[in-house]
């Protein structure tokens, strides 16, 4: 089911894909014109960068530098619906990583051998699709693959946490409450 998935990716194309908050619209992270592919056909203002789901902390640490606090928000939160923006290894910049709690993204990626650079699969400023039926109203092309796997269980967008300030900051609330991320971390007001 997955294979022409893994293909596509493999090929530099997109794929659209279901996660355990919101489809989302994929591409392999080393191929440029994949990553401007997604910001074309999504309509995403350059200046957002591209999250990276990962299969966990370990995958998440070969992109960025995790700290004693990520690893604890790791720990409660994934794989869930919570994206941490952490340095990257190279201290050259910042990005965004999250691990899902879906059987679809977790199996391309192990199958891919790479995280995936993914955004939800709607028009920029459009409300985030929770079934494929919802991507084809928005998006209808643009992409190699659609897995179509039902709908996504959790319907919210993922939770957003800067983790390179001091206190954190919540970038976008989403799938995990700024109370629940509270309990772990000092996030300002």
């Amino acid at each position: 089911m997955l294979a022409p998935a893994v293909e596509a990716l493999r090929a530099g194309e997109l794929v659209v894909l279901p996660t355990d908050t919101v489809y989302g619209l994929a591409a392999h992270p080393d191929f440029p014109a994949a990553i401007a592919r997604v910001y074309a056909v999504k309509e995403r203002p350059a200046e957002k960068a591209l999250p990276l789901l990962v299969t966990g902390a370990a995958q998440a640490a070969t992109v960025v530098r995790v700290s004693p606090l990520a690893e604890r928000l790791m720990a409660r939160f994934w794989p869930g619906g919570l994206t941490l923006v952490l340095p990257t290894l190279a201290g050259d910049g910042t990005l965004a990583v999250r691990m899902p709690d879906h059987p679809v993204p977790l199996a391309l990626i192990a199958a891919l051998g790479a995280p995936l650079a993914t955004t939800s699969a709607n028009r920029s400023g459009q409300p985030s699709c929770t079934t494929a039926a919802d991507v084809l109203a928005q998006l209808p092309a643009g992409y190699a693959v659609l897995v179509d796997a039902g709908p996504s269980p959790g319907g919210q967008d993922s939770t957003v946490l800067d983790l390179t300030s001091d206190p954190a900051r919540v970038l976008r609330a989403g799938a995990i409450t700024t109370e629940a991320l509270a309990a772990v971390v000092r996030i300002a007001g």
